[in-house]
């Protein structure tokens, strides 16, 4: 098997927090994270797919045409963006990496045309990231 992996950028604000508890519960629970204007990140996802290599392109599947699944399905909708409030497939979910690499994973999986996806991986920081697998 063969691990191929595209890596993207995007910006985006959210804010932490769990409406069914008191902003006191909030800020201890997820601290300065819940500062109910938000803050934001400079996050990089990285995408890896599993697969057989074909041989009559080389390829698991053309990076470029993963960038361009990644761009349509993902970053249009994430990119400078309030994830609380401007992201649809959002509403209702608390906007911490493990949920946003869960909710990609979901959102991208079925529509991997070559091989399979394999995980998400997404850093909101340099010191801090997730990884989610099926």
């Amino acid at each position: 098997m063969i691990y191929l992996t595209r890596k993207e950028q995007f910006s985006a604000s959210h804010c932490l927090l769990n409406p069914k508890f008191s902003q006191e519960k909030n800020f201890e629970i997820f601290g300065k994270c819940a500062n109910p204007n938000g803050h934001g990140h400079n996050y990089e996802i990285e995408i890896t797919l599993i697969g057989e290599v074909n041989t009559e392109t080389g390829m698991i599947m053309d990076l470029k045409k993963l960038s361009e699944l990644i761009e349509k399905e993902i970053l249009e909708k994430v990119d400078h963006k309030h994830l609380n409030m401007d992201v649809n497939f959002l509403k209702g979910i608390i906007p911490t990496a493990e949920n946003l690499a869960k909710v990609f994973f979901e959102i991208l999986e079925p529509k991997i045309p070559f091989g399979k996806l394999y995980s998400i991986k997404l850093s909101e920081s340099n010191n801090n990231y997730v990884e989610y697998k099926k």
